[in-house]
């Protein structure tokens, strides 16, 4: 893992963590957005960072 991903990583926990602090401390539900965009960032470096398959490509067949 290089030093831009965990800072990424970093900054998605702040993210989640601060929109916890701040819906506990304010009681504000719009707080809440701060923990939903968090979850999604987390979610899309998942994704776009998962290992690639080690299977080849699957080739479809000609449809006649």
């Amino acid at each position: 893992m290089n030093g831009a991903l965990k800072a990424a990583w970093a900054l998605t926990a702040f993210v989640i963590l601060a929109g916890i602090v701040g819906w506990i401390v304010t009681d504000r539900a719009v707080f809440a957005v701060f923990i939903v965009l968090g979850v999604v960032t987390a979610a899309g470096a998942l994704l776009a960072l998962r290992p690639a398959s080690d299977r080849p490509a699957r080739k479809e067949g000609p449809t006649s």
